[in-house]
């Protein structure tokens, strides 16, 4: 779980720079896309190999930099990270209910 603290950490180094200025919602989702980039290209031409086991110290650095342009995103546009995620689980709950779902993924609307 990423706690208040953190948050509030992110956000503080952010400000004690004077970033915020250029955080729009455009360059952050810009950011985010890179950066998700970057997530991805630690498994490019890994062929039948999708453990993490080999790669977590990449994975964890690319994953700490999408996950605070994510937070960034979500304050940028004064979103609550914890209320859109759970909002979201509560579709995708009503779009794939347990007894339609379990053990397939096949898009909702082929269910």
């Amino acid at each position: 779980m990423i706690s208040d603290e953190t948050i509030s950490r992110l956000l503080r180094f952010q400000d004690d720079r004077n970033w915020r200025q250029f955080h729009t919602p455009k360059d952050l989702a810009i950011s985010l896309s890179l950066e998700a980039a970057e997530l991805l290209e630690v498994f490019q031409w890994s062929g039948a190999d999708l453990r993490c086991e080999d790669k977590r110290d990449r994975i964890a650095e690319e994953l700490a930099d999408v996950l605070s342009y994510c937070l960034l995103m979500a304050d940028a546009c004064g979103l609550d990270p914890d209320q859109i995620l759970s909002a979201k689980i509560d579709r995708n709950e009503a779009h794939y209910p347990v007894e339609k779902a379990y053990g397939k993924s096949t898009k909702y609307t082929e269910l």
